[in-house]
């Protein structure tokens, strides 16, 4: 068992029997649009995107997701999923769920882009963020409960996660990795809180045509915490010759900071990998393996 396997999947005939909370919306397409770790998404229409919890340890997120999202979208400069819909647990289903329009693109893994692209992407993005980690919000959000931005919690699961690259014969970490990672065991403990995506990589970003964001969804760790840890695209997904033009979108950002986002890129690369080898997801392996190489590279 993977740490992405899900308790519970809704098939079809489970979605119409939740989908029948919603009397005024009159279902005439139904269909599997994507999955993930937390999730288990069905289109209705080819215009609403339902989200239906896969885990019960994400359900917490999900609650916040619905919470937050409808306060926090006015303030981004990017779409997010609003919950136009929001389910009650149900027969055969116990936990909530939600309802949004279709966001329109495709995740960055899927569409390939070159440097250039990339580097657009990233200016948006940092300005995205720098929106996100000044925003404030009346909803009381938790302290992030995975302590990502605690370097004596992550270091040691990165070299796990790798560790397991490295079994599997997915990718060999190079020298510079471990240096890395023995400088960033004794990083002092983070007091820089601020509103955070939590989870924000390259399947979580929406993009159109010419490298235009349009959406970033998957909320179910928005949290609070050190912003360094939504800061890990900047060595995972841009070129480094990309790196200065998203400091420069996205402003200051301690040294320390750097070291943290660069941490948590190998991590979110890692299991990213493992879990595109595992499922077949190529797109998936391929970029999070090119990211591992971005963030080693001296």
């Amino acid at each position: 068992m993977h740490s992405w396997t899900a308790e519970l999947v809704v098939d079809e005939e489970l979605a119409r029997r939740l989908l029948a909370q919603f009397p005024e919306l009159e279902i005439e397409s139904l269909r599997p649009f994507a999955e993930g770790w937390d999730y288990t998404i069905w289109l209705v229409n080819e215009g609403w995107t339902f989200r239906f919890p896969r885990r019960e340890i994400a359900v917490p997120g999900v609650r916040r997701e619905i919470a937050v999202l409808d306060e926090l979208a006015p303030l981004l400069p990017i779409p997010v999923p609003l919950p136009v819909f929001v389910g009650e647990p149900a027969e055969g289903f116990p936990w909530p769920f939600f309802g949004s329009e279709l966001l329109p693109g495709r995740e960055l893994g899927d569409a390939a882009l070159d440097d250039r692209a990339r580097m657009e992407v990233g200016r948006r993005l940092a300005r995205f963020l720098r929106r996100l980690h000044d925003a404030e919000v009346a909803y009381e959000l938790p302290p992030d409960g995975n302590r990502r931005a605690d370097m004596s919690v992550r270091v040691p699961r990165t070299r796990e996660q790798l560790g397991e690259l490295e079994a599997a014969g997915i990718w060999q970490r190079p020298a510079s990795v471990d240096r890395l990672l023995e400088a960033a065991k004794d990083l002092p403990p983070s007091e820089t809180f601020a509103l955070v995506h939590g989870d924000l990589h390259f399947r979580q970003v929406l993009v159109g045509n010419e490298a235009n964001p349009t959406g970033v969804i998957d909320w179910v760790d928005v949290c609070r915490s050190d912003p360094a840890i939504d800061l890990s695209m900047l060595w995972s997904y841009l070129p480094s010759d990309g790196r200065e033009a998203f400091l420069a979108e996205y402003g200051p950002v301690s040294e320390e900071q750097l070291v943290r986002a660069r941490v948590l890129a190998l991590s979110l690369s890692a299991a990213l990998a493992h879990y595109g080898h595992a499922e077949g997801f190529g797109a998936i392996e391929r970029e999070a393996l090119s990211g591992l190489e971005r963030t080693a590279a001296e």
